[in-house]
């Protein structure tokens, strides 16, 4: 379970940027900011619960490589954010440490 609110968190992680975003992109700075604390406090609330069970390290490195990816992934997706061949592979090695934490012991 612990793995599972740690991706979730990973995953809301993504959402405070997003709110940053809205908040400096012509949306409502109140209404944008809102966003960003909502995201920080359920994001930072399952990475406690994973850290339950999860070692602090591998935890918040998991948590911000996952956020990392995929605000960048948003970024391109939606915001028009530049692309190379050197940030992708930036993103990749990212995933990857992520993959090879999961995995060690």
């Amino acid at each position: 379970m612990s793995w599972l609110y740690l991706l979730l968190a990973g995953l809301t992680e993504i959402g405070w940027p997003i709110g940053l975003k809205i908040a400096q992109s012509g949306g409502s700075k109140i209404a944008g900011i809102a966003i960003a604390v909502f995201f920080m406090f359920i994001s930072g609330t399952l990475l406690w619960l994973a850290q339950k069970e999860i070692p602090m390290g591998t935890a918040y490195a998991v948590w911000t490589g996952i956020g990392a990816s995929g605000t960048f992934l948003v970024g391109i997706w939606f915001y028009g954010d530049p692309t190379s061949l050197m940030r992708y592979s930036g993103v990749l090695l990212i995933i990857l440490g992520v993959v090879v934490l999961k995995f060690a012991h």
